[in-house]
């Protein structure tokens, strides 16, 4: 896209009115655009509506009208969330007007070097990880995209003094065209999202246009221990820093398997101890690895490794991912709430050693959760169930073994759900053992996000 100042006088069209949204709207409103915001959602769900049209700006709520994009559009910024099948898209793109995510848009703005930060799983915690960092190497860094401030709200305040660390999803990701990171992180590939992509190769495609606009000069980091990211590296042109929990590395950072501790190859034949993982301040060998991640894209920047290992140390966790709730007569309970696929719910109940019983179920995306078995039959005691896919992941535990099974009755509201799927866990729980809401499911099956999700969970623990 062009220079969003260059859309002075010209009409755009802002579809999906959440944060990313109203910020594109009031950013083009505020360099003479013309502006209109059209969300699905009705009026009354849509409080930011009389904002926006107090500047001036005109909101349609509640449908998509037929006209909404014509030939006088110049630009089309979508929320990342809405699906490329919708009437203005596909409107759009048989007029050939481009569709942008904001993302695109902010990168026009952003003076800034960017880390972009993607994978399916680990992203919040290894984005929050390398802001840490950087601030203890005083780089000034600004945390945005899907944590913290929106993109467009935050890129054109920043300077070449900052470092702009930005959390990315495979859907903001697809609606741009030049945007171009100085680092980028890919974490991992699972499928996931597939109800948006179609097909895991549209979903790795996505996921990969973080390097697209990359040169020599920038980095890309990547998992060296996940196939699907390795398949990448020959089609990048950026300097390549792997991470592994696997294998000592030439360059790059890895886990030490002798001593179980992070490290740092240079390339000239130096290894730098960063940390012994043991000593991190949050649980689980997939932190581990958003560790190494962190780490790799911090040492690129400067930072140096003790400094990096002070952060490790003193973080410990975002909410709503293995996030700590409270110990009651011996029994601890952990809100995971994040892990929106199999793959996070393997990963978090494989931090543990105690027993397990897992809440666990939600959207069902079509998944069979034939994944779980193995961790079920290795690591669970009990398993509760709710949401779309409750009597799949049942179906799962009694395949596994597991004679401790409970589904918790759909015909509640969400909030009474989560209560008796806790009090249903609690009870199925003894001294010792870890009462876990891992999902494997996205959220929207009963609740506005996985953060209500875990809000609920929090709470009804805390009234047990």
């Amino acid at each position: 896209m062009k220079h969003p100042r260059e859309y002075r006088g010209l009409e755009v069209v802002i579809l999906g009115l959440a944060r990313s949204g109203v910020a594109a709207a009031k950013l083009f409103h505020q360099i003479g655009a013309i502006v209109t915001v059209n969300d699905k959602k009705e009026r009354s769900a849509c409080p930011e509506a009389d904002e926006l049209e107090a500047l001036g700006i005109s909101v349609v709520c509640g449908y998509h009208p037929d006209s909404i994009v014509h030939e006088g559009v110049a630009l089309v910024v979508k929320n990342p969330g809405i699906p490329y099948s919708v009437d203005p898209i596909r409107q759009a793109e048989a007029l050939g007007i481009e569709v942008v995510t904001e993302v695109e848009v902010a990168y026009q703005f952003c003076r800034a070097p960017i880390i972009g930060i993607t994978g399916s799983n680990g992203k919040t915690t290894t984005t929050t990880l390398i802001g840490l960092m950087l601030d203890a190497g005083g780089l000034a860094p600004v945390v945005a995209g899907n944590i913290g401030r929106a993109l467009t709200e935050a890129a054109p305040e920043v300077t070449e003094e900052n470092w702009m660390v930005v959390e990315l999803s495979s859907f903001q990701l697809k609606g741009t065209t030049a945007f171009r990171p100085r680092i980028a992180l890919l974490l991992n590939l699972y499928e996931t999202h597939l109800d948006y992509h179609g097909t895991m190769e549209d979903y790795i495609a996505s996921k990969a246009k973080l390097f697209a606009n990359q040169t020599e000069e920038d980095t890309a980091i990547l998992n060296w221990d996940d196939a699907v990211c390795r398949s990448i590296i020959p089609s990048l042109r950026a300097k390549v820093m792997p991470f592994s929990m696997k294998e000592a590395l030439p360059f790059g950072v890895y886990l030490e398997s002798a001593t179980d501790t992070i490290v740092y190859a240079d390339g000239q034949g130096a290894v730098h101890k960063i940390l012994p993982a043991k000593d991190m301040g949050i649980p689980g060998s997939f932190n581990v690895e958003n560790a190494l991640a962190a780490s790799a894209a911090a040492l690129r920047t400067g930072v140096a490794p003790e400094e990096i290992a002070e952060v490790l140390q003193s973080f410990h966790g975002v909410e709503h991912r293995l996030e700590f709730v409270r110990e009651l007569e011996g029994v601890s309970f952990y809100n995971n709430s994040k892990a929106t696929n199999a793959a996070a719910s393997i990963k978090s109940i494989e931090a543990f050693e105690q027993q397990i019983v897992l809440i666990a179920g939600g959207l069902d995306r079509g998944s069979d959760y034939m994944e779980l078995l193995p961790t079920f039959r290795e690591r669970i005691k009990g398993v509760v169930t709710m949401g779309e896919t409750r009597e799949k992941i049942n179906r799962i535990a009694e395949l596994a073994g597991i004679s401790r099974r409970e589904t918790v009755d759909t015909a509640k509201d969400a909030a009474d759900a989560v209560s008796q799927a806790v009090e249903l866990a609690w009870k199925m729980s003894e001294a010792g053992d870890i009462v876990l809401l891992s999902p494997a499911c996205a959220s929207w099956d009963m609740f506005p996000s996985y953060e209500d999700r875990g809000r609920m969970f929090k709470q009804s623990v805390h009234n047990l």
